[in-house]
C-alpha cells in the first residue's frame, strides 16, 4: 500500500496512525508474537523497556510524531498506547540486542537481507544503481508492506518502505530530495547494547530525513550510536555520484567511499577488528549463508561490470544459484532467500524449513531517486509464491505461527513515487 504523509510531526503521526490503524493492530500483535517466541520475553517487557530505556533517549521531533500515531489508532477504536508504539517502532533492537544485554548473555543476531550499491564504471549509466531485499519470518514480513511517502515540516521529503506503525523503514531502503540513496543489511553474529546510547529507529528516521550527504548521514548514524540494530549501510548521494559503506557496530566503525565501484552486503561483517571483539563470525566459512551471498555478489559485480541497471538489480535480487554447492537452489545461501526450502535453516534464526526469507524486493537509479521514486516487488521477486497452510502441514515445526502466517505470493514489480507535485520536491 502507498501512504502520503506531510505536516508537522503531530499531524504527521496522527495521520500515519489513524490511516493504519487496523494495519498496526494486526502488525503489534504479529511482532509481539514472534518476540515471546524468541527471547521468551512477554510483550509487558517490551513496554517496558521503551518507556524505561528507549523513551529517555528520543527527542522532541520523534516524541511528537509517536505520540501522533498513537492518537491517530486511538481515535480509531483501538486499544493501544504510546508504549505499544515506541515497543513496535524499536522491536528489531529490542529482541536481538537489548535482551541479550539485559540477560548479561551473548545471543548474537542472525543473518538477513541482501544488497548492493553500484556506481561509475560497474553501471550502465556511470550513474548509482542500487538494490535490497529484506529478509525476516514471513509472518512479520507479509506485514512489510507500505511505501511512506513523506514530506515534512522540516527536512527533506522521503519515500521508503516500511511497516504500518513504524516511524522508519526497519529494512531501510529509501531515497531523499536531498540526495540521498539508502540501504543496509545487518551485520551476522553481532552482539552490544548501550543503554545509554540513541535508539536505533530514531537514528535511522533522523537520517533519512535530514542527510543530505555521506557525511550527515555518518553523523546522524554515529553520533549516540546505541548498537541496536548494527548494520552495514549502504549510502549513495545521486548528486555526487558517490557511494559509501558504513559499517556501524557498537566498538568499531568503518567507512569505505568511492566514486568509480560497489559495496554489497550480505550481513557479513568487514573489519577484522569489529569480527574479533563484536561477533561470533567466521569469514572462513563458505557454507554460511552471509559468506555464500558475498561470494555470489562478487561474481555478479564482475560479471556484469559497465553493464548494471535496474532490470539487472532485479536479477540479482531474485538470484537462486547457490555459491557453495555451484548449482541453483533456492536456499538459505541464495541472494533471493528461501529458508522454508532449507533442510539446513539458519542456526540461531529459524530451524530447518523455517517459514522466513526474502519477503519483498526494491530498486532503484539515481533518475528514479531524484523523482523520488523506486521499484518494488512484494512476496519473493523470484517468482515463487509460499504457501502458509501448506508449509504448516508439512512442517509441524512451524506452527506456532499459524495464527500468524498468510500467503506471500510473489508480486510483480511496480513503480512507487511521490504524490507531491514535481515543484515541491
Amino acid at each position: 500500500m502507498h501512504v502520503h504523509l506531510e505536516g508537522e510531526p503531530n499531524s504527521i503521526g496522527f495521520q500515519h496512525g489513524y490511516l493504519l490503524a487496523p494495519e498496526i493492530g494486526d502488525t503489534r500483535r504479529v511482532v509481539a508474537a514472534s518476540l515471546e517466541h524468541d527471547t521468551k520475553k512477554d510483550w509487558a517487557f517490551f513496554r517496558k523497556a521503551a518507556e524505561d530505556v528507549l523513551w529517555p533517549k528520543i527527542e522532541a521531533e520523534y516524541r511528537d510524531e509517536l505520540h501522533g500515531i498513537t492518537d491517530g489508532v486511538i481515535a480509531r477504536g483501538l486499544k493501544l498506547d504510546l508504549w505499544d508504539i515506541v515497543a513496535l517502532n524499536a522491536w528489531l533492537e529490542l529482541g536481538p540486542y537489548y535482551v541479550p544485554f539485559s540477560e548479561k548473555s551473548t545471543v548474537p543476531v542472525p543473518e538477513r537481507c541482501s544488497a548492493f550499491i553500484a556506481t561509475g564504471s560497474y553501471t550502465k549509466s556511470g550513474e548509482i544503481v542500487f538494490a535490497h531485499n529484506a529478509w525476516t519470518g514471513y509472518a512479520e514480513g507479509a506485514r512489510w508492506n507500505v511505501v511512506f511517502d513523506v514530506q515534512p515540516a522540516k527536512g527533506f521529503h522521503f519515500v521508503m518502505d516500511g511497516m504500518p506503525g513504524l516511524i522508519h523503514s526497519g529494512d531501510d531502503f529509501g531515497v531523499n530530495s536531498g540526495g540521498m540513496m539508502i540501504t543496509e543489511t545487518t551485520i551476522s553474529n553481532f552482539s552490544g547494547f548501550d543503554p545509554a546510547g540513541i535508539p536505533e529507529f530514531v537514528r535511522a528516521r533522523k537520517a533519512m530525513q535530514y542527510a543530505d550527504s555521506l557525511d550527515a548521514f555518518t553523523r546522524i548514524m554515529t553520533e549516540g550510536n546505541n548498537g541496536g540494530y548494527a548494520n552495514t549501510w549502504l549510502i549513495g548521494d545521486r548528486k555526487t555520484g558517490e557511494i559509501a559503506s558504513l559499517e556501524l557496530g557498537l566498538k568499531n566503525v568503518t567507512l569505505q567511499r568511492t566514486t568509480d565501484g560497489y559495496f554489497v552486503g550480505s550481513n557479513f561483517p568487514i573489519s577484522p577488528q569489529l569480527i574479533a571483539e563484536e561477533t561470533t563470525f567466521d569469514p572462513a566459512d563458505k557454507s554460511v549463508s552471509a559468506n555464500a551471498r558475498h561470494i555470489r555478489w562478487d561474481q555478479l559485480m564482475d560479471q556484469h561490470k559497465g553493464k548494471i541497471d535496474t532490470g539487472l538489480a532485479k536479477a540479482f535480487v531474485s538470484d537462486h544459484l547457490d555459491s557453495f554447492t555451484g548449482k541453483v537452489d533456492p536456499n538459505e545461501r541464495t541472494l533471493c532467500g528461501h529458508i522454508d526450502l532449507s533442510p539446513r535453516g539458519v542456526k540461531g534464526w529459524v530451524g530447518p524449513f523455517g517459514p522466513a526469507g526474502a519477503v519483498q524486493a526494491k530498486v532503484a537509479d539515481a533518475k528514479m531517486a531524484k523523482k523520488l521514486s523506486f521499484e518494488a516487488s512484494m512476496g519473493h521477486s523470484c517468482g515463487l509464491h509460499f504457501r502458509a497452510a501448506q508449509h504448516t502441514r508439512k512442517h509441524p515445526s512451524s506452527r506456532w505461527a499459524k495464527p500468524f502466517l498468510k500467503d506471500l505470493p510473489s508480486q510483480p514489480w511496480t513503480l512507487f513515487t511521490t504524490v507531491a507535485a514535481p515543484d515541491r520536491i
